[in-house]
């Protein structure tokens, strides 16, 4: 098969997925892991920037079925608190693959009504990347139509320890008391505050474990493993995802409808 017959193999494939979902029920909030870059590059004998180049056109075809299904809320684990061990040069390249996306990207936020939230301890960032990562959710947070958060240096035990540490200093200095601390008042100093929780969490490359990603934010999400790498990660395998997900039962602790009294 060439790499046109393969293309259309696929366009067929996807319409045969599009029919089977049910439009009412898709999530509302998508969380995703981006595993699998650097096992895409050296299964392919390639430097490990060329899989996350790729993983930029997976991301984009990920976020045109996002936009096309209408979905509110999409989170993506960019850069995690981890990553710093990674290899200087190796950080380099992420963080200039990260402004070109920006950079690209920002206009196209406008246009869609795209409010892009950046989540985790900018600070932590270069200065460079973190100017342009805040102008553009200072450009976009006006915008109501999609929000798409992209956490960055980030590290959900490091977030609930941020967030314990604000309602600390509040309850020192008087603004808060211990009796007022509950779960509902301690999502509101999360960096996710104003977002629902996700729906459905996928991560791709194999991987069965959510590495620290939205820890207090998934506690009734559905989870998504799949083994296929994320630059493979295309249009059908987020449709692929959106059917898994349309099969489960949330019940969130309640009893199954189905189950007789």
């Amino acid at each position: 098969m060439d790499k046109f017959q393969a293309m259309e193999a696929r366009q067929v494939a996807e319409v045969e997925l599009r029919d089977q979902l049910d439009l009412a029920s898709l999530p509302r909030h998508i969380a995703i892991i981006m595993d699998g870059n650097g096992r895409w590059a050296a299964q392919r004998g390639l430097p490990r920037i060329a899989g996350h180049k790729e993983g930029i056109r997976a991301l984009q075809d990920v976020l045109e079925i996002g936009h096309e299904l209408q979905i509110p809320y999409i989170t993506l684990y960019a850069f995690s608190q981890e990553n710093w061990k990674r290899p200087q040069s190796e950080i380099r390249l992420l963080m200039l693959l990260l402004q070109q996306y920006l950079t690209e990207e920002r206009q196209r936020f406008q246009e869609r009504g795209v409010r892009f939230l950046p989540i985790g301890r900018l600070d932590q960032l270069p200065s460079s990347v973190r100017s342009l990562v805040l102008e553009v959710a200072e450009e976009t947070r006006h915008l109501t139509r999609r929000t798409l958060a992209v956490a960055l240096s980030y590290g959900g035990r490091a977030e609930i320890v941020d967030a314990a540490r604000k309602i600390a200093i509040e309850v020192q200095m008087g603004s808060l008391t211990p009796d007022q601390i509950d779960e509902s008042l301690f999502e509101q100093y999360l960096s996710t505050w104003g977002l629902p929780d996700p729906d459905l969490l996928i991560r791709t490359s194999g991987e069965a474990r959510i590495s620290n990603f939205l820890p207090w934010q998934i506690a009734y999400t559905e989870l998504y493993f799949t083994k296929t790498l994320w630059p493979d990660f295309r249009r059908c395998e987020a449709l692929l995802a959106l059917l898994d997900y349309q099969k489960r039962e949330r019940r969130f602790g309640r009893i199954s409808q189905t189950v007789s009294p």
